[in-house]
């Protein structure tokens, strides 16, 4: 894990060409309340809509969230989508001189219908997908314009990756002139393949990325254990003369051969799966990104089981973060302190949990000397939404607070001690003397705190109530505080030194 964390930290931007079916897709978001009278059928209730990237529009944000510099090279048609898509990956300062305009085709555009049912745990999931497409095979004259931007650009890059999602534009022809084209410039090329009977189009790559399923389909044969496994993939490498063969095998993990015939699964760790869209895009992303700057196909397999591993766990194609990686590094094998999140990252977590539609519930406080008081606290406010973020006063702070003498217990000790707590999803630290930047950050559908703080007034009560949040007031448990452990430890330990003393007098 160290070594992997160093290449992480250590990516610079290497030049990543990304050819493939660029596509836009469109999520519509809303709540289902009832069923249409007109049929059997959901109706949704619309609340936001957003478009993103997709297919090889979707490797290249992820590359862009990495660092990488991308270059894009695909087609798109002459239309609104293509404009809205161009601007997008104008934006993200991607290179796109190899987009070229079809006004004979549509832009690919898939649009996911994202229902949830308050009543029924808030849950998100696809309604329906609707795509607009034209999958005919591009013409010549594009083809060749194509062609000669590939044979300018390919010889300056660090690595190629090809995005095949069987749309109409990587004919037979030009992917016979990118290999060509890779092999003669010694350039590293992986394809996320089509789902197809025949991946003969692919011979030459250095690697491919399918996944169990199409694996299945081009091969004939069952994936059902490591034999299987050998045996499929010696099969690609083989016949399609690769270097190496990358097969995604699901919550198993992923499979890398190499053309000695030496094989190995990565497995993953056991974690939520929210929605499979995108982990693909994620897996070639990530080989780009690794390979690209001189690392091997072993750390590379390594980092995009982690990357795909995160990418599930989000709602629709959303970019993976190097902080997101980075996180689930340090904390693997340690899931308490991947509780422990800096503010920036629970933003883009929340967003997530949000998407969701889970209600965010926020406390804090110094928690020195953990004790019952805290814990029935935290019970009580983990039972107001979905998921508990508890702020968490520094030490600089609580010397401001409370004296020189305290905190007791380290903010290091103190934040672990909380994260272990099942009832904490995470924890973020603050230097300030109010957790109010935290608040207005994360912006909280819950603030909970003590009923003792009912007359003094509850820091980012107005704040949260603008934007229709709400504020708890918590039970106490009587008697218990850190302040009142203290004073029964000091209490003993005096009457304890007085005994002694006593002792010693006597003798």
């Amino acid at each position: 894990m160290d070594k992997l964390f160093h290449i992480v930290s250590h990516l610079r931007s290497p030049k990543i060409l990304v050819i493939g079916d660029l596509m836009l897709d469109k999520y519509v978001w809303g709540e289902v309340r009832r069923i249409s009278q007109e049929a059997p059928i959901p109706v949704i209730n619309v609340s936001s809509e957003d478009v993103r990237p997709g297919g090889a529009g979707s490797v290249i944000a992820n590359l862009k969230m990495l660092g990488a510099q991308a270059l894009a090279c695909g087609v798109i048609g002459d239309d609104s989508y293509g404009t809205i898509l161009l601007q997008i990956l104008k934006n993200m300062k991607c290179d796109v001189d190899g987009v070229i305009v079809d006004s004979s085709r549509p832009t690919t555009m898939k649009m996911r219908l994202m229902g949830h049912l308050q009543t029924a745990g808030r849950g998100i999931q696809q309604l329906l997908r609707v795509d607009y497409e034209k999958t005919h095979h591009i013409s010549k004259e594009k083809e060749q314009q194509l062609n000669g931007y590939l044979s300018e650009k390919i010889k300056d890059c660090d690595t190629v990756l090809i995005s095949d999602m069987n749309k109409g534009l990587l004919s037979d022809s030009l992917l016979k002139t990118i290999i060509h084209l890779c092999r003669e410039h010694k350039k590293v090329v992986i394809a996320d393949p089509k789902l197809s009977g025949d991946y003969s189009c692919y011979r030459g790559v250095t690697a491919i990325t399918p996944n169990r399923h199409e694996t299945e389909c081009a091969t004939g044969i069952k994936i059902t254990d490591n034999e299987s496994l050998h045996r499929a993939a010696g099969k690609f490498v083989s016949d399609l003369e690769l270097e190496y063969c990358v097969i995604t095998i699901d919550r198993e993990g992923m499979f890398l051969y190499h053309k000695k015939g030496e094989g190995r699964v990565f497995p993953t760790t056991p974690k939520a799966v929210y929605d499979v869209t995108g982990a693909g895009d994620m897996v070639l992303s990530m080989f780009g990104m690794v390979l690209g700057e001189g690392y091997s196909f072993e750390e590379a397999t390594l980092l995009a089981n982690i990357a795909a591993g995160i990418e599930v766990g989000k709602i629709g194609v959303v970019p993976v973060s190097k902080d997101e990686i980075l996180n689930e590094l340090a904390s693997e094998g340690n899931q308490k302190s991947g509780k422990i999140k800096t503010v920036e990252m629970l933003e883009n977590i929340l967003k997530e949990h949000r998407r969701r539609n889970d209600k965010v519930v926020f406390t804090n406080g110094c928690f020195d000397i953990l004790h019952v008081g805290h814990i029935e606290y935290l019970k009580f406010a983990r039972k107001q939404g979905d998921l508990l973020v508890v702020g968490l006063n520094t030490d600089s702070s609580i010397k401001k607070l409370k004296g020189p003498d305290r905190p007791i217990v380290s903010e290091d000790e103190r934040a672990k001690m909380l994260a272990a707590l099942e009832d904490v999803s995470y924890v973020v630290l603050f230097d300030e003397l109010t957790p109010m930047s935290i608040i207005t950050s994360l912006k909280p559908e819950i603030l909970v705190k003590g009923e003792d703080w009912k007359d003094a007034g509850v820091v980012g009560q107005e704040f949260v109530e603008s934007y229709g949040g709400k504020v708890v007031l918590a039970p106490l448990v009587e008697g218990v505080s850190t302040t009142n452990i203290v004073s029964r430890i000091i209490k003993k330990h005096t009457r304890d030194e007085l005994l002694q003393g006593v002792i010693t007098q006597t003798h």
